[in-house]
């Protein structure tokens, strides 16, 4: 069998994740290799926690799991959740039914409450099944759910949460480090993302916070969680005082990560945020110039990923296709309900810069002047140029690079 040519032409992703690089986070993982429990690392695993902290601005308890964000999710549900508990669980998206999955799974009593995808999650709806269901153990939602391009507010959903005395578990695999997030002020138990999406590391690691309540819950389970690896007390006896050992830990990775959140705090939380804003509304003022429509409606959409609907007449996978063979560039598909029917655009971390906003809107244009489509050449991007000049940059922070 041959051997598969490693010198792979590098495209801009600007996909659903994972997202673009800085290379001095790749240099971070060039560093030498550390034993799991060496004092020199374990100042970086405390570091790290603190830096984790600081971008959901919480004091709880912190880590990074081994694994992607959706170990991050198994191990909320396998941990907090007993065979038999009730969770419900607030589903809007292909993710949200991941979610689902994961807790029949492991037995636990689900109890699902469907909306319409593309649209806000309707906290009454919570609100009724609340009433309903007697000593519910779990909440859950997802704060960016990237098949669709909505960011729920999360501020009912836990207020309603609290007052039936359930826990709360947050999905934000999307959204950190891209939108401010106030774990400890919307009264999260445990929120979970992954290092790829806008934190800007490669995947393999999953940034995650923990309540006293939450970890007190696990330690006091009457049956032992039903996976070992991501037993979160386990991983907090590891990332705690105690320093247990729990498992082999990703070093490299562990320094990828590191090195990421570092960028991301000196590049300041309001400009990464007001970045990614910024790019997201330049985009949607180009889209506009070649038909294509937006699905979240305005006030519920997220700055890292902008679901559009697929023109008619248009060819997903050729469209799709020519972007990454002519321009280099890669977009997301639709998933489950939006299969076929739906873009994703993701600009996240790395990947939501200004350089890379126009050059797509740029192969847009010609793809779809190919088509047939008659497209004005240059109106998606002087609509993105026009929108940026609008609003002088210069005046919000001498730090604020696009």
């Amino acid at each position: 069998m041959k051997t598969p040519n490693l010198n792979l032409k590098e495209k801009i992703l600007m996909g659903p994740g994972p997202s673009m690089v800085d290379p001095r986070v790749i240099e971070a993982m060039q560093q030498g290799m550390f034993g799991y429990l060496d004092p020199d690392f374990m100042a970086i695993l405390d570091d790290l926690a603190e830096k984790i902290r600081t971008v959901y601005d919480t004091k709880n308890a912190s880590m990074a799991i081994p694994g992607t964000g959706s170990a991050g999710m198994e191990a909320g549900l396998s941990s907090i959740l007993e065979p038999g508990e009730k969770v419900i669980m607030c589903v809007y998206g292909f993710f949200c039914e991941r979610m689902v999955d994961m807790a029949e799974r492991i037995g636990a009593d689900v109890i699902p409450i469907r909306a319409d995808w593309g649209a806000d999650f309707p906290p009454e709806l919570l609100e009724v099944e609340l009433k309903k269901h007697s000593q519910v153990k779990l909440v859950t939602a997802i704060h960016g759910e990237t098949s669709t391009g909505i960011e729920q507010n999360l501020n009912q959903i836990s207020e309603l949460t609290k007052n039936h005395d359930a826990l709360f578990m947050v999905d934000a695999v999307t959204t950190l480090g891209g939108t401010q997030m106030e774990v400890d002020e919307i009264g999260i138990d445990y929120i979970y993302s992954a290092s790829q999406k806008c934190i800007g590391a490669p995947p393999g690691l999953s940034p995650v916070a923990i309540s006293e309540q939450a970890l007190q819950s696990i330690r006091d389970r009457k049956t032992k969680p039903s996976s070992w690896y991501l037993d979160l007390s386990l991983l907090a006896d590891y990332w705690g005082e105690k320093r247990i050992y729990h498992h082999t830990t990703p070093v490299s990775m562990i320094f990828a990560l590191h090195k990421a959140y570092e960028i991301l705090l000196e590049e300041g939380l309001e400009n990464r945020y007001l970045r990614h804003k910024l790019n997201a509304e330049a985009l949607v003022a180009g889209l506009s110039k070649l038909n294509i429509k937006v699905i979240p409606p305005v006030g519920s959409r997220l700055n890292q990923i902008t679901p559009v609907w697929i023109p008619t007449d248009a060819d997903d996978d050729m469209v799709r296709s020519k972007l990454v063979d002519d321009y280099s560039i890669e977009i997301g598909k639709g998933l489950g309900a939006f299969s076929g029917k739906v873009w994703r655009i993701g600009l996240m971390g790395e990947s939501s810069r200004r350089e890379y906003v126009l050059k797509l809107l740029h192969g847009l244009e010609e793809i779809f002047n190919e088509c047939g489509f008659e497209i004005v050449s240059g109106s998606a991007t002087d609509a993105a140029n026009t929108y940026y000049e609008s609003k002088d940059l210069k005046s919000f922070s001498n730090k604020l690079v696009i």
